[in-house]
């Protein structure tokens, strides 16, 4: 057994890193009350906001501009009563009185400026006294060094209430702000700067001092253009036209990102607390450590499968890491991990939760925005990276056990492999079958049946709901999970839980098949789910006979009522973190920065597309020092995605768009592993009483093929399923991309069958590069594509799938008056549409020129898929690019799979008898 080492006594315990996310105050019983019914009142405003109940009996109906200020009141007024000024994880340090000192600075120079306009008579000096008492107020907690915890101070209180008002502002009189647009009253410019102030406050209460001090940043560049160096210059803009940006429209603080927050992002972390909290988690647990509890460094292996499955529905990596590793840990490090290992598995598994669908992180939603394309086709594009990168943690972890000679737990029953694996087939035959009958048999019922197929399907739901729970009051209760008990049986251990699967249905049914909005989808899944809670116990007495109904509905009610409190409390973060990223976002539309950014980076990186996304992934990881992930994707998205299309299409490597997008995804979610402040390697480490620092750079290792995905799918977008269109080649691609990843883990922990030679681990490199990017290689063989004249552009039009891409080149005059040539690809939409038609439902109206082969774009539908490339109005369209006729790239497997067969057989001739692995201390090649 491996010895434990100390915890780092400056290291929060797993109690205060968790509540990082929800709050460290415990105050008395009557607050404790108003916090719970206001975190249950934003609960139930989010679900009847998503509920079609409102437009029916029309009470209550908000506009999208009004839910998103009520939504960031709830979060603002819960931040200030559960986020002190001063976290008691964080007391003593400096930075805390230094940004104390700078908020006091800043309020005595404004009502400096406001005293000496007031004595001029200029219309603004109210104002600016008014906003420099408020940071001044705002500071004195900071500069005091310390805050309550078991109360919540006067001042506190008085900060929700204005910052709660401030972000009410636009809900309560927004009829008045329509009549004078960008025509600001005194008051309108008092709120709208206490409002930023108490935001920006709040803000670093409950996210750190990152996003604010970026936040302020931009918002100081907003009025200094004129002061900058002339690569960054701008006009500047006056303080009534900054504020009508970011507080008093929905451009900025009230813009898309918060949006999404609010119509999206509350429902599903919801419908996520609401699973957690009828049990699923623990059934997630369970159902990992079945099946694959008994395989070397099994507990790891079910740590994996766990946080897998338990983030199908979280998308948090710190709950991720709480819930499953409270379990997990302890279990890996019984069974012979390192503590800084036990953790740091856990810590990435959780981490990769976000990855995987149907509920990705927050970021994931905002995709659907900023990218122009349904919820359910990023899901489609981001389900093969997901699944690979988990199946090679898995990997990985085995490494892990065979370098340290682990075995796995005892298992309840001992079978062959034969009976093993004809039990797998029958499984997945059986899953197959019966989502092909559910499917068939669903669509036949909705033919047949008409308008009353909606009570049809819901009493086959109900049906199916009560036999699965008759089958689980038919078995006891389960037993703790320990190391000196055999595993518990497959079987029942999944059948014990599988109304918890139910919900997923019903959400995967409504975005995948029925195409609902994603916020229509979960309100069904969270109703459902809604149901599950209030019914399972009652009906489990039920069926075993046990009496005390009434308790267990009661129990029910109260497990209800908790969900909906956990669910607004998970959420506070995010609200505040897409409030606060959205000042960024408006800044960037209003000084044209992301021009500059543009001309800028390609200076940098002469050009080279490899060397722009080396240093968005390195922007993204220094960011992700300080932020969440969130705020992380806000930021590097709005100003690095559309670069790397930019500068691919200027060097003709067409980029899809939701490529740029998941690659800045993928390296903001490791904000939370990153050390020094990655706040789940904290948990993780927390939990396995390591070294945080030591439990993070591990994670990092153990996520370095999270972090080479990105890279592969910008040059190979099948790794997106974006070009694949048939059952054989998805094969080919999944298959392929799966033994690339394989033989990348395998190369950078240095083990394969036997511990690695240099040459072994560089050759296994070689292999997973062209297993993973083939068609590279074929591009530097033969051209992707050809190019044709422009009035070939419908016949291309029509011949184009559903969802496919269309690839144009087009020249025009960009915004600084040059003439750019730009080659750029979009999806078209419904293939029965006519060609001109469809290009319509892309944004694009296009005449034609019989003169000079050119086509001639008219209007370009903002927002649109056309328009998201960066297709203007007034541009020409010169040609139009189709694929070409050229060997398949997958021929290149061939010579990759033989170089690994030939590592495989000068590792097998020195590897050593199973069960005989070195010790723990050997040393391995570096990750």
């Amino acid at each position: 057994m491996t010895e434990t080492r100390p915890q780092d006594p400056a290291a929060p315990d797993d109690r205060q890193v968790a509540e990082l996310e929800t709050g460290g105050r415990h105050p008395g019983r009557a607050t404790r009350s108003l916090i719970w019914l206001t975190a249950v009142a934003w609960s139930l405003f989010q679900i009847w906001i998503a509920s079609p109940i409102a437009d029916w009996v029309d009470i209550f109906v908000v506009s999208e501009t009004e839910a998103r200020s009520i939504h960031l009141a709830f979060a603002i007024f819960l931040g200030y009563l559960l986020f002190p000024a001063v976290r008691a994880t964080a007391r003593g340090k400096g930075w805390q009185h230094a940004i104390g000192i700078l908020y006091a600075l800043g309020g005595l120079a404004l009502i400096a400026l406001g005293l000496w306009q007031f004595l001029g008579l200029e219309r603004l000096g109210e104002v600016y006294l008014a906003l420099g008492i408020a940071l001044v107020v705002v500071a004195w907690p900071l500069l005091r060094g310390n805050d309550p915890v078991h109360r919540v101070p006067l001042g506190d209180w008085v900060f929700a209430v204005v910052a709660a008002f401030s972000a009410l502002y636009l809900y309560l009189f927004h009829e008045a702000l329509a009549t004078r647009p960008g025509a600001p009253t005194e008051v309108d410019l008092i709120m709208a700067g206490i409002g930023l102030i108490l935001l920006l406050e709040a803000t670093r209460r409950v996210l750190g001092p990152a996003l604010t001090i970026i936040a302020a940043i931009f918002l100081f560049y907003t009025f200094a253009g004129p002061l900058m160096p002339d690569l960054i210059a701008h006009r500047g803009a006056s303080y009534p036209r900054a504020m009508a940006q970011q507080w008093l429209s929905n451009e900025g603080v009230f813009g898309i990102a918060l949006g999404v927050s609010t119509s999206f992002v509350f429902l599903f972390v919801l419908f996520g607390a609401l699973l957690e909290r009828a049990g699923a988690g623990d059934y997630f647990i369970r159902v990992a450590f079945a099946l694959l509890g008994h395989l070397r460094g099994g507990p790891a292996k079910a740590a994996v499968l766990a946080s897998g499955m338990t983030g199908v529905v979280s998308g948090s990596s710190i709950a991720n890491v709480v819930t499953t590793g409270t379990f997990t840990v302890p279990l890996m490090k019984r069974v012979g991990f390192a503590p800084h290992k036990a953790g740091a598995v856990e810590v990435a598994s959780s981490v990769n939760g976000q990855l995987m669908p149907p509920v990705m992180g927050a970021a994931a939603f905002l995709m659907v925005e900023y990218v122009g394309i349904p919820y359910v086709e990023v899901l489609k594009h981001a389900i093969l990276p997901a699944l690979i990168a988990y199946i090679a943690l898995i990997y990985i972890v085995h490494l892990e056990a065979c370098k340290n000679g682990m075995e796995g737990l005892q298992r309840a029953t001992v079978t062959t492999w034969r009976g093993r694996l004809i039990s797998f087939a029958l499984t997945v035959a059986s899953l197959i079958i019966l989502a092909g009958a559910v499917y068939w048999g669903l669509g036949w019922i909705k033919i047949v049946a008409g308008d009353a197929a909606a009570w049809i399907i819901a009493g086959l739901l109900f049906a199916t709901y009560l036999v699965l729970v008759w089958i689980v009051a038919r078995e006891p209760d389960p037993e703790a999970l320990d190391t000196e008990r055999p595993l518990p049986r497959v079987a029942p251990t999944v059948l014990s839980g599988l109304h918890y699967l139910l919900p997923l249905v019903v959400l995967v049914w409504a975005l995948v098949v029925e195409r609902l909005s994603p916020g229509l989808a979960a309100f069904w899944a969270v109703a459902f789910m809604i149901f599950i809670v209030l019914t399972q116990r009652p009906l489990v007495a039920l069926f075993r006979r046990q009496g005390r109904l009434l308790q267990a509905a009661w129990v029910g009610v109260w497990e209800l009522f908790q969900g909906f409190e956990t669910g607004a409390r998970n959420m506070i973060g995010i609200g505040l973190a897409t409030a606060a990223a959205g000042i960024i976002v408006g800044t960037v539309a209003m000084t044209g920065v992301g021009l500059v950014l543009t001309d800028l980076v390609d200076t940098l990186s002469g050009g080279n597309l490899l060397l722009v996304l080396v240093l968005t992934a390195v922007i993204s990881l220094v960011l992700g020092l300080g932020l969440p992930t969130t705020a992380n994707y806000i930021i590097v998205a709005t100003l690095m995605a559309p670069i790397i299309v930019d500068l691919g299409a200027q060097h003709d490597i067409l980029i899809p768009l939701i490529a740029a997008h998941l690659f800045v995804f993928y390296f903001g979610i490791m904000a939370d592993v990153t050390p020094p402040v990655g706040l789940a390697s904290f948990a993780g480490a927390a939990i396995a009483k390591a070294d945080p620092i030591r439990t993070g750079i591990q994670a990092f290792a153990y996520s370095l093929r999270t972090i080479a995905l990105p890279f592969f799918f910008i040059f190979n977008s099948q790794l997106l399923l974006i070009g694949v269109d048939n059952v054989f080649q998805l094969a080919l691609v999944f298959l392929g991309s799966l033994a690339g990843i394989l033989a990348f883990t395998a190369a950078t922990q240095g083990w394969f069958l036997t511990r690695s030679r240099y040459w072994e681990s560089a050759a296994l490199m070689a292999v997973a590069f062209v297993l993973l990017v083939p068609t590279v290689l074929m591009d530097r063989i033969a051209a992707p594509y050809q190019h044709q004249p422009a009035e070939t552009l419908l016949e291309v039009v029509e011949t184009i799938p559903d969802r496919d891409s269309l690839r144009l080149e087009a020249t025009g005059i960009d915004l600084e008056g040059r003439e750019i040539t730009r080659t750029v690809m979009f999806p078209l939409g419904d293939p029965d549409l006519a060609p001109r038609e469809r290009l319509a439902d892309a944004g694009l109206d296009v005449r034609f020129d019989p003169d000079d082969q050119k086509a001639q774009i008219q209007t370009v539908a903002f927002g649109s898929p056309a328009g998201r490339v960066g297709l203007e109005g007034g541009w020409t369209i010169t040609g139009v690019l189709v694929p070409t006729e050229r060997p398949s790239p997958y021929w290149f497997y061939l010579p990759a799979l033989a170089l690994g067969l030939l590592v495989v057989w000068n590792q097998r001739r020195r590897a050593e008898p199973p069960g005989r692995g070195p010790s723990a201390d050997t040393p391995a090649l570096s990750a």
